[in-house]
């Protein structure tokens, strides 16, 4: 198996060709949006994670799911078929690393910095645009948002931009007040 360090070189390698070639045919945004819809799909099916990252289920096997899937969300050609050959390589264990490798980019390019939304629900347009402006306000840039679900926070968010996050998250404060009565008691 190799490193963690080799996958990472690898995903960045892999970004960075579909990134190159996307710039070439004019579809950075569509790209992006394909591989954030992907992410996301990812993200909400355990089935299809387990697909990805099993080494019994063949290459053909795997390339027909996620081909059917980005077919039926309407994927860009070049997103299919760049997502087919990393099938056929044998790399959609490291599909959502080239996604991040591949956004990353695009927002440095861009001069944006990307921000880790998790919220414990969905967030409406509205709010999302509100988070965007609050943390364009506080980078003094442009902010490029990655946006997630996770109901284990209970209410609230966890904003994560570079090394540094910010957990507001009704969880988190609830394990804050566990710790501070467990020292009073």
């Amino acid at each position: 198996m190799a490193s963690k360090g080799s996958e990472s070189g690898m995903a960045a390698r892999y970004a960075l060709a579909l990134f190159e070639l996307a710039d070439e045919q004019r579809k950075l945004d569509a790209v992006a949006d394909d591989l954030k819809a992907l992410d996301a799909a990812i993200d909400e099916n355990e089935d299809l994670r387990r697909m990805m990252a099993s080494p019994v289920i063949g290459r053909a096997a795997q390339g027909q799911a996620i081909g059917a899937l980005l077919q039926q969300a309407g994927a860009d050609e070049l997103t299919q078929r760049f997502v087919s050959v990393s099938a056929a390589n044998r790399r959609l264990y490291a599909l959502r690393d080239i996604i991040k490798a591949y956004l990353a980019e695009l927002a440095e390019r861009r001069g944006e910095v990307t921000a880790e939304v998790t919220s414990a629900q969905s967030l409406s347009d509205e709010q999302a645009r509100a988070v965007e402006q609050a943390l364009q306000q506080v980078e003094g840039r442009n902010v490029a948002l990655s946006m997630k679900v996770d109901p284990a926070l209970i209410g609230g968010m966890v904003v994560k931009v570079g090394s540094r996050m910010i957990d507001s998250s009704l969880r988190t404060q609830l394990e804050r007040m566990k710790l501070v009565m467990k020292g009073a008691g």
